[in-house]
């Protein structure tokens, strides 16, 4: 079921009905209804995978208990290690290697034809797999405690806001509030229709608008001038932004809606002053989550350079990959990695860690905005990447940017889009949580009345763009 379509709305009503005014008697009756539901958001795509999230808990949840128990907690967490990947390997890179080593064969005179898995990929299985692994992670790390109640460890994986695209989750944050009571909050609830609302013109109103540009753009590139091939990237940067924040606000949203608070997945990272601040902003529960399991793991930056080093490409390449079957989401990883490095060497990776650019100025000054701008552009870079269909093709879509640079570009009325996003962001920048909170009540309600007419008038729109990371 997508956030971005009638369905939801009503299946969302329901439950919000029924959780607070049916089942708020008792915490088992909350959280065996949110699971029902839940199952029902995800079946809703298609059940049959239903089985395959249901097997994926019950698997993490045993697992996690023989951690807690068992005197060789390490071969249980390796066992986990392994059933996780493994069953992610399955359904999502197992054509990809098997394609990749025919191709390698061809190359070398070995020719055979490969069996390929003719099945689609479980919409969220990358997500809710990290879900079942940072739960069997934290409680070998002692930072969690088993639960023994498998309806609430089965909330904090299914949680239908989260499900299908994140954010990705932590069992020290989530699961006490699985176990906690819920009251109704009318405060938290006007914040989350704030955010949801938001979300929803981020995606609708501004994604799925400049989608159909890009997708023109990229799919003829060989057609257009430098200076449009451009604003293509510039504008993909913006959809993507504003489809995947887009898609968080209105979980986060939905979230404290039911009385739950998620963890934060984006903090205005186009406001970045290198790429070390934008990956502490960019999606930021999965990079934590390699950060916390992966790469410190591995011994961080503490072993000296080589290993740092090491380590920094390590966690991007598989980050890439995690991504996607495909060499470009590689590429992707590999030029993030060879843009943090300097700043590693440097120690300049840590320079900013907390503060938000220009918080107490209301613009920022020329070294800022020049670092902003830099960062920006590389990021851009690597967005082609990500966005091409092959490596050729990016490299082909970089070389043609050199042609008629300074001609004007086509499509250039679709900046007004990234106008209006980046002066909102802007002026929202000191805090992600709390959107639209406008002083002025008439002012406030003006432009919630004038959101949701953009969102109705671009209504034909929704049942038509899938979220871009629900393939992820």
């Amino acid at each position: 079921m997508l956030f971005n379509s009638i369905e939801f709305f009503v299946f969302l009503f329901v439950v919000f009905f029924l959780y607070w005014f049916v089942f708020n008697k008792k915490l088992a009756f909350q959280n065996f209804f949110l699971l029902i539901a839940s199952y029902f958001f995800y079946a809703w795509w298609d059940w049959r995978f239903l089985l395959l999230l249901l097997l994926s808990t019950v698997i993490d949840y045993s697992f996690g208990l023989a951690v807690e128990k068992a005197k060789n907690k390490k071969f249980y967490l390796v066992l986990s290690i392994v059933n996780n990947l493994g069953v992610l390997f399955f359904f999502k890179y197992y054509n990809f290697f098997i394609s990749s080593f025919a191709q390698l064969g061809e190359k070398i005179g070995l020719h055979f034809s490969p069996l390929l898995l003719n099945i689609a990929l479980p919409v969220g299985i990358s997500f809710y797999t990290f879900h079942g692994m940072s739960y069997v992670f934290d409680i070998y790390n002692g930072k969690s405690k088993a639960t023994k109640n498998f309806n609430d460890y089965a909330v904090f994986v299914c949680f239908f806001p989260l499900l299908v695209a994140g954010p990705i989750e932590r069992a020290s944050h989530l699961l006490p509030q699985v176990q906690t009571r819920r009251i109704f909050k009318y405060e938290q609830a006007v914040q989350g229709m704030r955010l949801m609302l938001w979300g929803f013109f981020k995606k609708v109103v501004i994604a799925d608008t400049l989608a159909n540009v890009v997708n023109t753009i990229f799919g003829n590139y060989h057609q257009y001038n430098g200076a449009t091939l451009v604003l293509g990237a510039v504008l993909f940067a913006f959809q993507i932004y504003g489809d995947f924040s887009g898609y968080t606000d209105i979980a986060l949203g939905t979230a404290k809606l039911f009385g739950f608070e998620l963890l934060t997945n984006f903090k205005f990272p186009y406001f970045s002053r290198n790429i070390a601040e934008f990956w502490r902003r960019w999606h930021i529960s999965l990079s934590s989550w390699f950060r916390d399991y992966l790469y410190i793991p591995l011994g961080g930056s503490k072993k000296g350079h080589t290993k740092a080093i090491r380590n920094t490409f390590i966690i991007f390449l598989v980050s890439g990959f995690w991504h996607g079957a495909n060499w470009t989401f590689i590429a992707w990883g590999a030029l993030h990695a060879l843009l943090f490095i300097p700043l590693l060497l440097a120690k300049r990776n840590r320079v900013f860690t907390d503060n938000v650019v220009a918080y107490d100025r209301r613009v920022p000054n020329l070294k800022e905005l020049g670092a902003m701008i830099t960062t920006f552009v590389l990021v851009t870079i690597g967005w082609i990447f990500f966005r091409s269909a092959t490596i050729t093709d990016a490299a082909y879509y970089i070389g043609n940017m050199r042609k008629g640079l300074f001609t004007k570009p086509l499509f250039l009325d679709s900046l007004v889009y990234v106008v209006v996003f980046l002066i909102a962001d802007w002026l929202q920048r000191r805090d992600e949580r709390n959107v639209l909170n406008i002083q002025s009540k008439p002012v406030r309600y003006f432009i919630y009345f004038v959101m949701v007419a953009l969102i109705i008038l671009h209504f034909p729109y929704i049942n038509k763009a899938q979220f871009i990371y629900f393939q992820f």
